[in-house]
């Protein structure tokens, strides 16, 4: 995956709310070794990742506390992270006070907000591309997207711009579609590390059969898929799918299947070796590709395709005449 020869498209996607356990970190040194071309999260993992750009402090505590005493105390849990309300109330007035400065309007991809949010951050807190993954990103040139922005705390503040201020900005996921296509449709090779599972997983590898089965692009699935997730395939879910079951939907390239990977461990254990392996690697730096500032030109390529493929499809359709 990483040999320069294969100039692989990476994709990393991380589920849950894991920058609370300290794996923003680890997302860190591989965007800045341009190890990760790209990043499909949650909105819970760049929320919380804002703690750290702003210089907040979370505590190991226990998964077993009692949560009414912590209620009453003002103290918010993530199993076994600790760490006051108001740290939730500050982040808040902050992404609030972002809204307005930005002068963002209208739809806009969660690639562009959070590159804007990013750098906001390097501007406000210098430093900060140290700790948090948002603000790295924006420094590396690696979108940032998130598969249901609505379901975050980010979200939640936005809507609150919206009703408060009659703010016209809003989230567009068709344009998230649409830049994740067109990034994948660019790569030479493409290959993913999943985290999880979950609404990132999918998100990324929707885009082989958006490709193939929406816009008439063959491209032939994933070349690589690494995931670590404690989910069975029992369940039917689809945090425990597996590479097999992707390659029926033209997600994975089925000549790779044997190659494919997944590693059935939690990634707070799993994740951190495994990113050890790759930094220690003979390749384990690569040349960034900047995808944030390359995004409207790959969507260009990907809408010219897509209507070539549109018109060949039309013609080929019988005549009911």
């Amino acid at each position: 995956m990483l040999a320069p020869e294969n100039d692989t498209t990476i994709g990393l996607t991380v589920a849950g709310a894991m920058t609370p356990a300290g794996l923003g970190g680890c997302v860190i040194e591989l965007m800045e070794r341009g190890l990760v071309d790209f990043v499909i999260s949650t909105g819970a993992n760049l929320y919380h990742d804002l703690h750290y750009a702003m210089n907040f402090t979370l505590h190991r505590g226990s998964p077993f506390a009692n949560d009414i005493e912590l209620f009453e105390d003002g103290v918010i849990r993530i199993y076994d992270v600790l760490f006051p309300a108001t740290v939730l109330l500050e982040t808040d007035a902050y992404i609030r006070d972002f809204l307005v400065r930005s002068g963002l309007n209208g739809p806009t991809s969660t690639s562009d907000f959070h590159y804007r949010l990013g750098r906001d951050l390097l501007d406000k807190f210098p430093g900060s591309e140290e700790h948090s993954v948002l603000a790295r990103a924006a420094k590396c040139g690696v979108p940032l997207y998130t598969s249901s922005p609505g379901d975050s705390s980010i979200g939640m503040n936005i809507a609150y711009h919206e009703l408060m201020n009659g703010s016209r900005f809003m989230i567009d996921p068709n344009q998230d579609v649409n830049e994740v296509c067109a990034i994948v449709l660019a790569g030479k090779q493409n290959g993913c590390v999943i985290l999880g599972g979950g609404s990132p997983k999918n998100f990324y590898l929707q885009a082989q059969p958006t490709l193939w089965e929406v816009y008439g692009i063959p491209k032939g699935g994933n070349d690589y898929f690494i995931q670590i997730t404690t989910d069975q395939v029992v369940w039917g879910g689809l945090s425990g799918a597996t590479p097999a079951e992707a390659v029926s939907w033209g997600k994975v390239n089925p000549g790779v299947l044997p190659d494919t990977v997944v590693a059935y461990c939690d990634s707070t254990i799993a994740f951190p070796l495994f990113c050890e392996y790759a930094v220690g690697s003979p390749n384990g730096r690569r040349r960034r590709k900047e995808l944030v500032h390359r995004r409207e030109r790959l969507v260009a390529d990907l809408t010219r395709e897509a209507k070539g493929a549109d018109e060949k499809r039309k013609s080929e359709v019988p005549s009911t005449k």
